[in-house]
């Protein structure tokens, strides 16, 4: 026994080395908490400015959250435009893997507006950083009405934008959440919201950045014999004799003669027509398969010549900034946490380090504070309380009047009403 109680110290020992050399190893190439100090580290542009229409940012830990001490920034006034960013050493993720992580709330109950960030390449001029101006990755959340609740994954390739073909649903409640970009050397991508996987693939098919490999053959041409009719009428049927005299209407034999109708002052009475039952339209024969159908016609597909496959398509050699650029219908999103990064596991553990230590009691502060607004709403509508009261108080007569009734019936009756009720 004592020589167990040795051992296990030892072994809890290596684990925590262990984890040691996996944090110590990790290149972490920007993070930022937001922590004293923050605004030398970040520029406000003046995108906007002179149009009255940038947007103030907010150093607050929110109206509702985990750890007052936490805070981030904040998009503060509706209808207006926000562009901030920071540089960090100049780094290229050639043979590493790029993680590119922060948190995002949307404090505001968001109908429109974005919740993603961006990385930039090579020099940007900071004061000016906004919407035209390019940038290398773009990710993060965003929503516009009911249709756009989504994850943009948007990477740039030689100087053009290319959207991720895949859905992946973004959050959409009030509170914090974690969003995880991870690009590997062998061109294969992971999205994470809350340290949980929700989308994975590779940059070859889920985005457009090469031409396709092989396209259809432009000199093919379908062969003249190729018959592609897949049905063709029925040699063997033939039209039932007398078809052609069916008539399409015919006199409605209900109709009766008028008793005040005068063939010499209102002409001769004919009967009015209805749709004859028997007529089928035109004849056309059965359709049966074609035994000689081949199929329809595809052109055969050769190797493109524009296709040239590139080994570097996931190396972007010049990452130096991190931006946010926004335009918001309603203020109110907050970002926090931001690591760009070479190792997953270290962004695992710095997401459970910020963000879920404090999840928990942020969303029991949200649950408290959605309390509060509903009592003081109810205050200040009394009459409208009141008008409820009443009506409550007329169901609870209602339903006292019914149950009188119900004692009259039998016991498995109830037991049925109660069951459609649930």
């Amino acid at each position: 026994m004592a020589i167990e109680r040795r051992k296990a110290p030892n072994l809890l020992l290596c684990l925590a080395l262990s984890s040691l050399v996996v944090i110590a190893s990790a290149g972490v190439f920007f993070e930022e908490r937001f922590e004293d100090g923050w605004e030398k580290r970040w520029v406000i542009s003046d995108w906007k400015r002179d149009e009255n229409m940038a947007g103030e940012w907010n150093y607050t830990s929110g109206k509702w959250n985990g750890d007052p001490n936490d805070k981030g920034i904040q998009t503060s006034e509706d209808y207006r435009f926000y562009a901030i960013s920071a540089e960090y050493p100049e780094f290229s993720n050639k043979d590493k893997t790029l993680v590119f992580q922060f948190s995002v709330k949307h404090e505001q109950q968001l109908d429109c507006g974005g919740g993603y960030m961006k990385l930039l390449s090579r020099e940007v001029d900071q004061k000016k950083f906004g919407g035209d101006t390019p940038y290398s990755i773009m990710f993060g959340p965003d929503i516009c009405g009911h249709s756009t609740k989504k994850v943009h994954a948007i990477l740039n390739y030689k100087e053009t934008n290319h959207l991720i073909k895949k859905e992946v649903p973004c959050e959409t409640d009030q509170l914090s959440h974690v969003y995880t970009f991870v690009l590997r050397p062998d061109a294969t991508y992971t999205i994470l919201i809350d340290n949980v996987e929700k989308q994975s693939g590779s940059l070859y098919s889920d985005w457009d950045l090469l031409p396709p490999k092989q396209i259809k053959d432009p000199e093919a041409k379908k062969p003249e014999d190729w018959d592609d009719k897949e049905y063709i009428d029925d040699p063997e049927d033939q039209k039932p004799e007398g078809y052609d005299e069916i008539p399409e209407e015919i006199p409605d034999p209900d109709a009766k003669k008028p008793e005040d109708w005068d063939d010499e002052e209102d002409g001769e009475w004919t009967a009015p027509t209805i749709p004859n039952p028997e007529y089928k339209g035109p004849w056309k024969p059965k359709k049966i398969k074609n035994p000689n159908y081949k199929g329809k016609w595809k052109a055969p597909m050769i190797d493109n010549p524009e296709y040239k496959d590139d080994p570097e398509l996931y190396v972007y050699p010049n990452l130096k900034y991190v931006g946010i650029e926004l335009w918001q219908v309603k203020s109110g999103t907050m970002f926090d946490n931001v690591l760009i990064c070479d190792d997953v596991e270290y962004a695992k553990k710095f997401a459970e380090e910020t963000w879920g230590k404090n999840k928990d009691a942020e969303k029991a502060a949200f649950d408290e504070a959605e309390k509060k607004k509903e009592e003081e709403e109810a205050k200040e509508d009394p009459i409208d309380s009141d008008i409820e009261d009443e009506d409550d108080d007329a169901e609870a007569d209602d339903a006292g009047d019914d149950s009188d009734a119900e004692t009259k019936t039998a016991d498995a009756k109830e037991e049925d009403d109660v069951k459609d009720e649930l």
